[in-house]
Parts: structure tokens; sequence; C-alpha cells
């Protein structure tokens, strides 16, 4: 599949999401749009809620966070999985779409370690989270937290899970119709917040 940046980035605003189809690391690369009947949304007010003993991990302060520190990085713990819909194609578009200012990643280090985070799109007042990985125990989680704060901080409407799974559920994550799911993009799409 040949893409260009804006065919991509007008897929990602219609509603769509790019997906190579699962592999166990072989490299044939079959890119496909998707959406879902059921989109799961992260809420940004207060629906968003987390675990008391991640409550904890955050007032330790070990973990601090920062956006594309190493964006490579977060892509390759992302794809790093027995199976796996991110590939070498996908890997390389996710790299295009962030050095023309489309694709995120906001992490969370310890120390100088990379020990989590979250691959995303930001379109307008929309993240559209891609995926998300972690190396040391909590790490994915303080990331989902702390993003959840900054999109609220920089006056995100929309942070989009694409698919719900019980590590989201316990974020409060809840589901929305297609139809539903398309007036909230199209609302998120008029606003212009930057990741950073």
């Amino acid at each position: 599949m040949d893409l260009d940046i804006s065919t991509i980035v007008s897929g990602y605003a219609q509603g769509y999401f790019l997906m190579a189809s699962e592999s166990n690391g072989d490299t044939s690369d079959s890119l496909g749009w998707y959406s879902s009947r059921e989109r799961a949304l992260v809420p940004l007010d207060d629906r968003f809620h987390y675990p008391k003993s991640l409550r904890r991990v955050l007032n330790q302060n070990r973990f601090r966070v920062a956006v594309d520190r190493d964006f490579p990085a977060v892509v390759e713990g992302c794809a790093n999985r027995e199976t796996t819909w991110i590939s070498p194609q996908l890997k390389q578009i996710y790299l295009t779409l962030n050095q023309a200012g489309w694709a995120h990643s906001f992490e969370a280090w310890e120390g100088d370690r990379l020990a989590g985070g979250i691959l995303g799109i930001v379109i307008g007042g929309a993240f559209i989270g891609e995926s998300m990985f972690y190396q040391v125990p909590d790490g994915s989680k303080v990331a989902m937290v702390k993003l959840v704060e900054h999109l609220r901080n920089r006056n995100f409407l929309l942070f989009d899970a694409q698919l719900n799974n019980p590590h989201l559920a316990r974020f409060g994550t809840y589901t929305v119709s297609e139809r539903e799911y398309q007036k909230l993009l199209y609302k998120a799409l008029q606003r212009q917040c930057k990741l950073f």
C-alpha cells in the first residue's frame, strides 16, 4: 500500500486507523484501513480513574514523562510482541508521521531507562492512541495517567483508544457507537491543540 502523509492524516481524520495483518515477526506487509462499530475512548473528564496502588507509584515520583524523547524506541517497544499488527512498513509510516509532526510518543522514564510509552496520532484536539508498551512495571500506566493530565491541560477533546480491553477499562475507558464517535471526532478536529 503506497500512502503519502496527507492520505494517512485524512484517513485518521475520517475515523479510520491503519493496521497490518497480525504476524509472527514476518515482514509481509498487508496494511489496511480499519474502523470499528464501537470505539473505545479514554475519558478526559472525571470519569477517568485508576487504582489506588498506582496513586502510590505516582506519589513516589520514580518516573519522569517526556514527549518524543525517543520516538523510535516507543515504536519498537509497541511492535515488540509475539504477534504484532505493527509491521515494518507501519513502523516506517509512524516515523514519517513523527517527522512531519503528526505522530508522537508520550513516554515514562525511570532515570535514563525508557519505562513505557504510548504511541499516538494528533489531529486537532484528538489524540488517537495507536499502541502502548512497558519495560518497567507501571511504566505504561504512569504514562497513561500523565498523558490524560497533559491532554486536559492542552484542551484536547478526544482520546481515542480504538479498541477496549481489560487494561484500559481500569482507567474508565468506555465505548461509543460509530455515529457518536464521528460527532466527537468532528468537534475535536475543529480545535487547534498541540501536544507540546
